[in-house]
C-alpha cells in the first residue's frame, strides 16, 4: 500500500547468461562450401592448363597466388560479417530478455512489498485500537473534570460561520475519555487521512492515535483502512494514481450537496486499469460492494464538517491523500458524482 515500505526480499526471474554461438553456423557452412567450389575450380584450371604454355615469371606467378587467394580471402570476410552480425543479434536478444526479466521482477517486487506492508500496518493499527480502549478505560477510572478546551483548530467541529481557533468549541467525542482530549486539528486530521508511510513513521501514527480519538474520524478512518486492503487485493494502491485534481471550490461545491455533471470533475482518476478492476470487483464482491459504499458515505459525512473549518490550501491538502484518491476512484465506479 505504500512505496516507502521496506523491501521484501524474494527470488524473482533468473537472468539470462551469456552464450557464445557454438558450432558451425549458416555463414560458416557457405563459406567453407564456397572456399571448396573455388579450390576444385582452381586445381580443375591448372590441371587442364597444359604446363609451359602461357607467359612466365614472378610477376605471374605472384598474380596466380593472388587470382586463387583474393576470392577465399573476400569469401572468408563474408562469412566473418555475417558471424559477427549473429553474435550481435544473439547480445541484443539476451540483453531485451534480461530487461525483460529486470522488469518482471521489478513489478513482482512492488506487487509484493506493500502486500506485506499493508500486514504490518495492519497489525500496527490493531494494536494502536488496543492502546487507545485501555487509554480510554484508564482515563475514565483515574481523571477528574474535563480541562479548557484547546485553542488549535479544530478539524470536523465549529461554526461554519467563524474561523476563529479561540471561538471553536472542544469536539464532543462521545466518551468520557475522549472529552478529556483536545480537538482533532486539521493538520492531524490531513495527516491521518493519508495513513502511515512506512510501520516506523512515528507522526503519522501520532496523527493516527489522534485521530482514532474522535468517534466520528475513527468510523472514516476503520472504512478507508477496510477498502485500501481490498483495493490492494487487486494491485491498486493509491500512491500509483495520479488524479487530475480537482479545485478546492468543487470539493466544497459536493460537500455543501450538490450533484450532477457540475462536481463530475471530482472523479479525477483515470487509470482505465484501476477503474476496470474496482468495477468488477463491486459487480462480483458483495463484500467489497459494502464497504464500498460504507466508506463513501463516512467520507461525505466527514467531508461536510470539515469543509467548513478548512482553508482552500487544506482541503487540497486533504485531496491529495490517499483516503480522498480511494474516494475519487470508488466515487467515479459507483457514479457518486454524476
Amino acid at each position: 500500500m505504500k512505496d516507502g515500505m521496506p523491501k521484501r526480499v524474494g527470488a524473482g526471474p533468473s537472468l539470462p547468461l551469456r552464450r557464445t554461438p557454438e558450432g558451425l553456423g549458416r555463414a560458416e557452412k557457405l563459406g567453407i562450401g564456397f572456399t571448396a567450389a573455388w579450390a576444385i575450380l582452381v586445381v580443375a584450371f591448372f590441371l587442364r592448363v597444359p604446363t609451359g604454355s602461357g607467359p612466365e615469371g614472378p610477376l605471374f606467378t605472384l598474380l596466380a597466388v593472388l587470382g586463387v587467394t583474393i576470392p577465399i580471402a573476400l569469401i572468408w570476410v563474408a562469412v566473418l560479417a555475417a558471424r559477427s552480425a549473429r553474435l550481435m543479434q544473439d547480445e541484443a536478444a539476451r540483453l531485451r530478455a534480461t530487461v525483460e526479466a529486470l522488469r518482471q521482477a521489478q513489478e513482482s517486487g512492488r506487487k509484493a512489498d506493500p502486500a506485506a506492508s499493508a500486514a504490518a500496518l495492519e497489525r500496527k493499527l490493531e494494536e494502536l485500537v488496543r492502546a487507545q480502549r485501555a487509554e480510554a478505560a484508564g482515563s475514565v477510572a483515574a481523571t477528574g473534570p474535563a480541562p479548557a478546551a484547546h485553542k488549535a483548530k479544530p478539524a470536523l467541529k465549529g461554526d461554519p460561520g467563524t474561523r476563529d481557533p479561540v471561538e471553536q468549541p472542544a469536539l464532543a467525542l462521545g466518551t468520557p475519555a475522549e472529552a478529556l482530549a483536545p480537538p482533532l486539528t486539521i493538520e492531524e486530521f490531513i495527516r491521518a487521512m493519508n495513513f502511515p508511510e512506512t510501520a516506523d513513521d512515528t507522526e503519522g501514527f501520532r496523527a493516527l492515535r489522534r485521530a482514532l480519538e474522535d468517534h466520528e474520524t475513527a468510523r472514516l478512518v476503520r472504512a478507508a483502512q477496510d477498502v485500501l486492503t481490498l483495493l490492494s487485493q487487486e494491485g491498486i494502491y493509491m500512491d500509483d494514481l495520479e488524479p487530475v485534481p480537482p479545485s478546492p471550490e468543487l470539493w466544497r461545491r459536493f460537500a455543501r450537496g450538490e450533484r450532477g455533471r457540475a462536481i463530475a470533475a471530482l472523479g479525477g482518476i483515470r487509470d482505465r486499469s484501476s477503474l476496470a478492476l474496482t468495477s468488477g470487483r463491486m459487480r462480483q464482491d458483495p463484500v467489497f460492494r459494502d464497504a464500498a459504499h460504507h466508506f463513501l458515505r463516512q467520507f461525505d459525512k466527514i467531508l461536510t464538517a470539515f469543509e467548513r473549518n478548512a482553508t482552500d490550501d487544506e482541503i487540497a491538502a486533504l485531496a491529495n491523500t490517499r483516503t480522498a484518491r480511494a474516494f475519487m476512484l470508488l466515487g467515479r465506479v459507483t457514479g457518486t458524482f454524476d
